[in-house]
């Protein structure tokens, strides 16, 4: 059975919206970005969505930690984001339809830290705000076949990837399929659904919308336990995803600036080109910035020109 949500006119406009704001990206060229923003994206996930879970580690030292260099921090903290930088390095292996790669990603970000890492739990489990059950989650005996169905879902190609990841997001969490380790593997596996139709999102990081909007992502989940659908949820993700392509949009009022361009062009595989063929890529570009991107190109050894004026050559490297 299809999880339980109503399609709204706030989803609609929502979908709308980011759908043109994809668009913008891909337009753009923002969805081929740096290493060193990828880097810092990166840097910005793993720290919010550990954050949300009461981690203490600052961007700073999770800098460090991926330049593998030594920090002073609780040794459960320092463990966690070991475990999520390993996770978030081989995002491309994960398979987001297979309950196998699903398992094996817990296994990776909670090993160390539980005894039943990459394991479903074995016991019954509430969720407890306060003096207050706010969630109990469905006997263990269920979870594995209720995680079957929910890959089962995923598998449908009538359903927006939008729309799914939300689904997927907000059914994990209610069924609680782990001890520990449920809330990032929510938010892992809704990038890694995204990521397949819009590959932005692997350095897009949403998280850190929803770590400053925690009391909404929690009462949005509440919320849906009562009603028992995931409507008001799939609202207040797809409203932070929507924040987030905007944020990226407006990175700096950014444009693409020259180093993101030249990177670009390379990575297309040109071995010779002249300054017409760069332009050709980039149509909105004037012959004079043209120029001082190939400028900037040969003085960082990118690549090397043959010939004057006109007739300039350029040979990659």
């Amino acid at each position: 059975m299809k999880p339980p949500y109503e399609i709204t006119p706030k989803i609609l406009k929502l979908i709308s919206s980011i759908s043109e704001k994809i668009g913008e990206v891909n337009a753009n060229y923002l969805s081929k970005q740096s290493p060193q923003l990828r880097k810092q994206n990166r840097i910005k996930t793993i720290h919010s969505s550990l954050q949300i879970e009461g981690n203490t580690l600052t961007e700073e030292q999770i800098t460090a930690l991926i330049e593998n260099k030594r920090v002073i921090g609780p040794e459960k903290d320092v463990l966690e984001v070991l475990n999520a930088i390993k996770v978030y390095e081989k995002l491309e292996k994960y398979k987001f339809s297979s309950d196998k790669s699903f398992l094996n990603a817990h296994f990776q970000l909670m090993n160390g830290l539980i005894e039943s890492a990459g394991k479903y739990r074995k016991q019954g489990v509430g969720i407890v705000k306060g003096t207050n059950v706010e969630h109990i989650a469905p006997p263990y005996e269920n979870v594995p076949h209720l995680m079957k169905d929910l890959f089962e879902y995923l598998k449908d190609s009538d359903e927006l990837t939008l729309i799914k990841s939300c689904v997927f997001h907000y059914e994990m969490e209610f069924i609680h399929p782990f001890l520990d380790g449920n809330g990032r593997m929510g938010r892992l596996w809704q990038t890694l659904i995204l990521i397949d139709e819009y590959p932005v999102f692997e350095f897009l990081p949403f998280e850190t919308l929803i770590s400053k909007t925690q009391d909404e992502y929690y009462k949005s989940l509440a919320l849906c336990d009562k009603s028992g659908k995931s409507t008001i949820f799939i609202e207040y993700m797809l409203g932070i995803i929507e924040k987030s392509l905007g944020t990226l949009l407006n990175y700096n009022n950014r444009v693409l600036k020259d180093i993101d361009r030249l990177e670009y062009f390379l990575k297309l595989g040109i071995k010779e080109f002249n300054r017409k063929d760069y332009m050709n890529i980039f149509k909105d570009l004037s012959s004079a910035t043209a120029s001082r991107d190939l400028k900037k190109g040969m003085e960082m050894h990118m690549f090397k020109s043959v010939g004057n004026l006109n007739k300039t050559r350029y040979i990659v490297k």
